[in-house]
């Protein structure tokens, strides 16, 4: 009987020892995903971001106020370049704060293909940010150069014609 109660104590135990090695295996695995890798913090396309948010500020910033400085604008048409301006500057914000979550250790728990799809999806989506900024300043300065152009125009037949 004691041999018995030797041989289940002791498989009871190599049981119990192994799942706790291998909870701590497992424990040591996802508390590898919490760290960054270096690499991954250095990826070229993080800057590349960075970059690309100081390029969305700056140029809409300019862009506004030209807009803004030209008198070609209506007060509601202001308002409305301003409200497409803040909606982009918070949702590249909002890319900025995931980005900033992913190259941050003990933020969340990714392997680095995870972290590296995830900064190359941000990268993507800033991408079509700018380039949807740059189109709708383009569409904006040439509607403001249109009516610089008919101003001229009214004004040289006024001239023309002694209105």
């Amino acid at each position: 009987m004691y041999t018995g109660y030797t041989i289940i104590t002791n498989g009871y135990n190599a049981v119990r020892d192994i799942s706790q090695g291998n909870f701590s295996l497992h424990q040591t695995f996802l508390d590898g995903l919490m760290a960054v890798n270096p690499t991954v913090r250095q990826y070229r396309r993080v800057a590349e971001i960075i970059g690309q948010q100081q390029t969305i500020l700056s140029e809409y910033s300019r862009s506004y106020n030209l807009f803004v400085s030209s008198g070609q604008f209506t007060a509601s048409e202001i308002d409305y370049i301003s409200r497409i301006y803040s909606q982009l500057f918070t949702q590249s914000l909002q890319n900025l704060q995931e980005l900033t979550m992913v190259v941050t250790a003990g933020q969340v728990r990714m392997n680095d293909a995870e972290r590296l799809k995830s900064i190359d999806r941000i990268y993507e989506d800033m991408t079509v940010k700018l380039m949807f900024l740059r189109g709708f300043n383009k569409q904006t300065t040439s509607l403001q150069n249109l009516r610089i152009h008919e101003k001229e125009n009214q004004e040289m037949l006024k001239t023309i014609y002694g209105l």
